[in-house]
């Protein structure tokens, strides 16, 4: 019987109901739109966020302080700490071990620079271009600047990775020596010394500009300091910082510790590669991190506010057609009073007619909702996004919320119908 007064009640005014299932079929297509567009964009803005290099650095712990001169490390490499370079395995080994997308460790070496027409002092920057690093019980993974460091861009061909003859120079420093591609250069300090082979010419923007970039096993060489380096930067695809990421997590109770220490913040990733390297010391690089929260942030706010909006709207048209459906079924409802049917009866029948319109008006949202986000994804930032089915039992409990929402006030005001005076005709 229930379900025939509800096929009933749902055939009877059948232009009301295909106006509720538009209004409901235009709010789930804006909310699955902006939700797929924030879920599958977010993670591509975090990911197209780490071209702005890495957001980890780590140091020594007991290292002096640092000399730097246009952003290059001039102290003598008799001077400050050192980190061994077979920990670096460790790194994948931390709970948040998969958010680890590279890492490149460093050695600056105040070194002189020879060529065929120039001699001065310059740097010589050791580091990993693509370098195998062995994980006990797991494949090797390949890392270097290349993860770190995107935006480097050279001019010829990267140093093969482990070469001790090869190197890059940086731009300016290549118009200082006028240098190319295939040129050599005598470097060293002291007795170490090495002839190189000119691979590229790299510009990168930075300090880098000015040195001579070459593989680890070489600047470790002519520094005396086999198997060391002096820095390493990690790049780690993190969570934005919120108020509570923020907290100094020495003041946390073990609780709040816990929740902190398995958020991917990324001074929670930094806490955990400090304690996998011995003796380092690992800080956020804070302009990175910062700037991947705050857009991060206000693009799912953006998105939030775009579906709140398109909701609230919904809500109040359901709202309206259904006070009005309740004003055309006065009669109906006082003959079923009177007849001894409950008012929780009666709002039962009345919402399951809302709902069944519902999940019909979310479904078709849905599947407009992807084709849109799909459309947004394309226009905006040149990729279409990623259908997410997760989405549609999600999309399907907004639009009953909405229904049931909308329905509170009429059905309030049917409850507390008094039959008499309706059928009396007052």
């Amino acid at each position: 019987m229930f379900f025939r007064i509800l096929l009933e009640s749902v055939a009877r005014n059948p232009r009301r109901k295909l106006l509720a299932s538009a209004v409901l079929v235009l709010a789930s297509a804006v909310a699955a739109a902006a939700l797929t567009v924030a879920l599958d964009e977010g993670n591509r803005l975090a990911r197209e966020f780490q071209s702005f290099g890495a957001n980890i650095q780590v140091t020594p712990q007991t290292d002096t302080l640092p000399v730097e001169i246009g952003g290059l490390d001039t102290r003598p490499v008799t001077e400050g700490s050192y980190l061994p370079e077979s920990d670096l395995p460790k790194l994948k080994q931390i709970f948040w071990r998969n958010n680890i997308k590279g890492f490149a460790p460093f050695l600056d070496v105040p070194v002189t620079v020879a060529s065929s027409s120039a001699a001065l002092s310059s740097t010589l920057v050791g580091t990993w271009y693509r370098h195998a690093v062995p994980v006990a019980g797991e494949p090797s993974i390949i890392t270097g600047v290349e993860a770190t460091s995107p935006w480097w861009r050279v001019r010829g061909a990267w140093f093969t990775p482990g070469s001790i003859s090869e190197c890059l120079v940086g731009s300016a420093l290549a118009a200082r020596l006028g240098v190319e591609p295939g040129s050599s250069l005598r470097v060293g300090e002291g007795s170490r010394r090495a002839t190189l082979r000119v691979s590229g010419i790299l510009k990168a923007g930075g300090s880098e500009d000015r040195a001579i970039v070459t593989s680890l096993a070489l600047a470790q060489q002519i520094a005396g300091r086999p198997g060391e380096y002096r820095s390493l930067m990690v790049t780690a695809f993190t969570k934005p910082e919120d108020a509570f990421g923020r907290e100094n997590p020495r003041q946390m109770t073990p609780a709040e510790y816990e929740r902190w220490y398995c958020s991917p913040y990324a001074a929670s990733i930094a806490a955990q590669v400090q304690q996998a390297l011995p003796g380092s010391s690992a800080q956020v690089v804070r302009r990175v991190a910062e700037s991947e929260g705050s857009i991060l942030n206000r693009v799912s706010s953006l998105f939030w506010l775009i579906t709140l909006g398109a909701l609230a709207a919904a809500t109040l048209g359901i709202a309206a057609m259904a006070a009005s459906s309740v004003m055309e079924r006065r009669a109906e409802v006082a003959l079923m009073k009177a007849l001894g049917a409950p008012s929780g009866l009666l709002a039962w029948i009345f919402l399951a007619e809302q709902l069944a319109v519902a999940i019909v008006g979310g479904a078709v949202g849905f599947g407009i909702g992807t084709l849109l986000a799909r459309a947004l994804g394309r226009l905006v930032f040149g990729v279409a996004s990623t259908p997410q089915l997760i989405l549609l039992p999600v999309v399907l409990a907004i639009a009953a919320a909405v229904v049931a929402l909308g329905s509170l006030v009429p059905l309030r005001r049917m409850s507390r119908l008094d039959p008499a005076p309706v059928l009396r005709g007052e």
